[in-house]
């Protein structure tokens, strides 16, 4: 057998036609409401001002009725006919989830818009029992939820999506793809309307009578993108299809014959998983630093649950907790439901482990404890929530300071150096500076460039009894276009002891202006509380 052979590309397209009345019937089945198999329902969407069929149930197809067919003519044929309006938002998140569930069978999990998935299924139908067991252990898998569906295994994924719109249930050998697909319609190819119409006035009615045709002739007349599409239908060639999500580095797995529920199973499960991971990842001195696992229920239901890490992880046991404490803080529990007959955990950010001189550098080790007390804090409540504060190189007040992710920059915010504080000088930025700046009211203040005597800041009458300022900053022109004013900072106290940073927005007669272009009071603000 050659090698070619053995590392052919091999394509799973699942279609499923009835999407959208299928997903209203599950959530009438879920609510206790069925139906009677010969009542006939229909899904109607807008096109062109007019409403006509989008998807439609056996019953209905039973009566005649077709996809596009107007809602008027289809109600003229059967009176009795349920209509329901599309929802193309719920459609695509239903089309989402089953694109989860698969990921058992596969990571590789692509989108086929609008009703169908692509699944590279090479090198992993052996797990299954074979290409013909994996294909029937889906449908009928599907079937059990309540979907009609459609699926085929070829060569490419445009030869194996062919075969979707005509039948289901064929596995197509590798170099048979031009075979497979010979006497079906130009229209299963979905090339479009125009050219479909084209190729049918050519005398061109099936995929057969295309490929008879030279290459060069059906480019000439069709253009190279319809010429390239038939080129892999017939299996010369495809181009790859685009996964839903990154292929991880590192992925353990465990399937169970009977479904687990219990905590303390799925805790264990978990722990076990982390020592294969962690043992994989050693051989080649690598450690993660996003880890992600995946509950799989029998019903086809579907839940993550991701931690991220500051460095390197390179203990199973640190795994273990960190899952452990995301698993507690859940605000949505972690619903077993019947159970999960599979639990998937997978590394899809590892780094190389940079050995370090731990035994001696105490240094290092703050550092190790501070990192793992942030990432287990990032468990609990997210990552975003934990965060460190660098230093921005500006004079603006509110960009000086720059709050960024604990995880992802701990080192960062250790090497960072701040401004030093002259000695036995009162601080000349506040304690507290507010994310934007508050409006307060000044009756009268010293022109040009004077404080205020008093002021009113939540309602409160402030007098002013010591001043220190001013001092001025200018907005960074190259970057705000002009568009933001020059600012007199002031250092004030009031009679009560209590101390302020405010400003005003503007210089006089230079930068404010009423609407007849006449000079105007600028606007005060208070940015800060001093100690």
């Amino acid at each position: 057998m050659s090698a070619s052979s053995v590392n052919r590309r091999r394509i799973l397209s699942l279609w499923l036609p009835r999407l959208p009345i299928d997903r209203i019937q599950r959530f009438f089945n879920s609510a206790g409401l069925g139906k009677a198999n010969n009542e006939p329902s229909i899904v109607v969407i807008k096109d062109n001002n007019a409403l006509v069929i989008h998807a439609l149930d056996e019953a209905a197809e039973r009566l005649g009725l077709y996809i596009g067919q107007p809602l008027a003519n289809a109600r003229a044929m059967c009176p009795d006919l349920k209509v329901f309006d599309s929802d193309v938002v719920a459609d695509a998140k239903t089309l989402s989830d089953i694109a989860d569930w698969c990921d058992r069978f596969t990571p590789l999990v692509a989108l086929d818009a609008p009703h169908g998935l692509f699944l590279d299924i090479t090198g992993c139908a052996h797990l299954f029992g074979g290409e013909a067991a994996l294909l029937q252990t889906l449908v009928r898998a599907l079937a059990r939820q309540g979907f009609a569906v459609s699926a085929t295994i070829a060569g490419t994924s445009v030869c194996a999506r062919t075969l979707t719109r005509q039948t289901s249930g064929i596995i197509v050998a590798d170099g048979g793809e031009a075979a497979a697909i010979d006497r079906f319609p130009v229209s299963a190819l979905g090339a479009g309307e125009a050219i479909t119409t084209g190729l049918r006035r050519a005398g061109l009615k099936t995929i057969g009578d295309v490929a008879s045709r030279s290459p060069s002739e059906i480019t000439a007349r069709f253009g190279a993108r319809f010429s390239t599409l038939l080129a892999h239908a017939l299996g010369q060639g495809d181009a790859p299809i685009n996964p839903r999500k990154p292929l991880p580095d590192y992925i353990v797995e465990k399937r169970f014959a009977e479904p687990i529920a219990t905590d303390t199973m799925i805790a264990m499960t978990l722990s076990r998983l982390a020592d294969t991971l962690i043992a994989s990842m050693e051989k080649q001195g690598k450690g993660a630093r996003r880890l992600e696992a995946a509950f799989f229920r029998t019903d086809g239901v579907v839940r993550a649950i991701m931690v991220e890490t500051g460095r390197p992880v390179t203990r199973s046991a640190v795994v273990d907790r960190l899952f452990r404490e995301r698993l507690d803080a859940l605000a949505d529990p972690l619903d077993p439901g019947f159970g999960f007959d599979m639990v998937r955990l997978s590394a899809s950010r590892t780094e190389i482990v940079v050995q370090e001189q731990r035994d001696l550098d105490a240094h290092v080790h703050d550092n190790d404890e501070l990192a793992a007390l942030i990432d287990r804090i990032a468990a609990r409540i997210g990552g975003k929530r934990v965060v460190v504060h660098l230093p921005q190189d500006t004079h603006i007040p509110e960009c000086a300071v720059l709050a960024a992710p604990a995880q992802h920059h701990l080192a960062a915010a250790m090497q960072a150096e701040w401004p030093a504080r002259p000695e036995s000088e009162p601080p000349l930025r506040p304690l507290r500076l507010f994310e934007k700046p508050e409006p307060i009211k000044v009756p009268f203040a010293t022109v040009p460039d004077g404080p205020p005597h008093q002021f009113t800041w939540r309602r409160a009458l402030h007098a002013v009894v010591r001043v220190e300022g001013p001092e001025r900053i200018a907005m960074e022109w190259w970057r705000q276009d002009g568009k933001q004013l020059t600012r007199d900072y002031f250092r004030i106290e009031d009679a009560e002891g209590l101390r302020f940073w405010i400003f005003r927005d503007g210089l006089y007669e230079n930068e404010v202006f009423d609407g007849d272009g006449e000079p105007a009071s600028p606007n005060w603000y208070v940015h800060g509380l001093f100690a």
